[in-house]
């Protein structure tokens, strides 16, 4: 992990290097499109949480959300004019100020909700950083190591050991949910870049062997998998927190009971804002809007992978890949919790549930995605790289090349 272990390819020269273009619009008009339908529901869903349990006036989460939006904002036009490439230099020492934070937020002993994840009276969320430079450093990781993955103890074992660091002191906040979301990341990552199959399947071993152990040892987490297999069997034996989401979606419909109508925001569903917000959306906007909803995350991740497929080398291809696929993932678990697929987590929905932190830091991955976009078409890769996503998944739709692809392997 030290400062010498990312350099950036000697393949990429500096007269090489792309001029600007212009970034994908239907990836830029489908993110002004979730961030315009988050706004409309955040306000129909914070009003009475903001009176009434915040004790504040009735658009203060409204009002901050616009405050972070406006931040979040400048930080994505920024990192989408900073070239990539220096992520090589700068990701070992904003990790170890990730990983300061992270403790911090352990020492200051701040709990709200029954765990410490925040610091400045609850204003900043470390782990929400911590996903989003989990997957930059794996990245740059990765493709500084491309040519020695198969390697146990060069590209398995450092791999472990660079999650290990990164989850353990999300998971003793306790956020379990966040803790799995990087080693999520981390194993799909891996996989992006070639690494041995044989790997990544003890790596899924590992990683259920553990989840048990973890769930074994945690109270909250054996509450919520005995509460998720009750739901499964009986949905009326679900958790309180998805009896009322239940509530939500069914009272929806298929066209909703009306933008600000919703009644369960008013009878007991926990956070409407943040957690709970796609209930809202549900219940007011019907199966529809909730369809819509999800088409626009739909867009956003496919044209980022086209932006990682042509990305002008590997690391461009790793980065605007797992930047895209974890705003997708965070998006399909909030979603599925709120129907009662998975084991209730904490995270939220992008774009649309009220959090700085979150909004922040999904917008800075948005930003380095359009910076990826800005410099496709290049041809700076070399034989030794492999740019294309694995052997299961054909995202070259129909360029003429085959199917199936066969990455190179060192």
């Amino acid at each position: 992990m030290g400062a010498g272990t990312f350099v950036s390819s000697p393949m990429y020269a500096e007269e090489n290097r792309p001029a600007a273009r212009g970034v994908d619009t239907p990836f830029l008009l489908a993110l002004i499109g979730l961030l315009v339908f988050g706004l409309i529901v955040l306000f129909s869903a914070s009003w009475d949480f903001s009176l009434e349990a915040l004790g504040r006036e009735p658009t203060y989460m409204f009002s901050r959300q616009l405050l972070w939006l406006g931040i979040g904002i400048v930080g994505a036009y920024v990192l989408s004019r900073f070239d990539y490439h220096h992520w090589s230099k700068l990701v070992v020492p904003v990790t170890f100020i990730t990983i300061l934070m992270l403790g911090t937020v352990l020492l200051t002993n701040e709990i709200r909700f029954g765990a410490k994840r925040a610091i400045f009276s609850g204003s900043v969320q470390p782990s929400e950083l911590a996903k989003l430079i989990s997957i930059i450093y794996l990245a740059v990781w990765l493709y500084a190591k491309r040519a020695s993955l198969r390697v146990f103890s060069l590209g398995f074992l450092p791999l472990s050991i660079i999650l290990g660091i990164f989850g353990g002191l999300i998971f003793l906040q306790p956020d379990l949910s966040a803790a799995g979301t990087v080693l999520l990341m981390g194993g799909l990552l891996f996989f992006l870049a070639g690494g041995d199959l044989k790997q990544i399947s003890i790596m899924l071993i590992v990683t259920v062997v553990v989840g048990w152990l973890v769930v074994q040892a945690s109270e909250t987490g054996q509450k919520r998998i005995a509460d998720f297999i009750l739901g499964i069997k009986d949905p009326t034996q679900a958790s309180y927190h998805v009896l009322r989401s239940f509530e939500a979606l069914v009272g929806g419909g298929v066209f909703g009971r009306g933008l600000g109508q919703s009644l369960s925001k008013f009878t007991g569903l926990p956070v409407p804002p943040t957690d709970s917000i796609f209930a809202i959306v549900v219940e007011e906007l019907g199966l529809v809007g909730s369809i819509f909803l999800m088409g626009l995350y739909a867009l956003l991740v496919w044209r980022g992978l086209v932006i990682a497929r042509r990305a002008p080398d590997m690391l461009g291809t790793l980065l605007a890949s797992g930047l895209v696929l974890w705003i997708g993932a965070e998006a399909l678990i909030n979603m599925a919790v709120m129907v009662g697929l998975m084991p209730f987590a904490g995270n939220a929905l992008p774009f649309v549930s009220a959090g700085g932190s979150n909004l922040t830091m999904m917008l800075a991955a948005v930003g380095i995605v359009m910076n990826v976009s800005r410099q496709r078409g290049a041809t700076t890769h070399t034989d030794d790289e492999w740019r294309s996503f694995g052997a299961v998944v054909d995202l070259r739709w129909r360029n003429g090349r085959r199917r199936v692809s066969r990455p190179r392997r060192a």
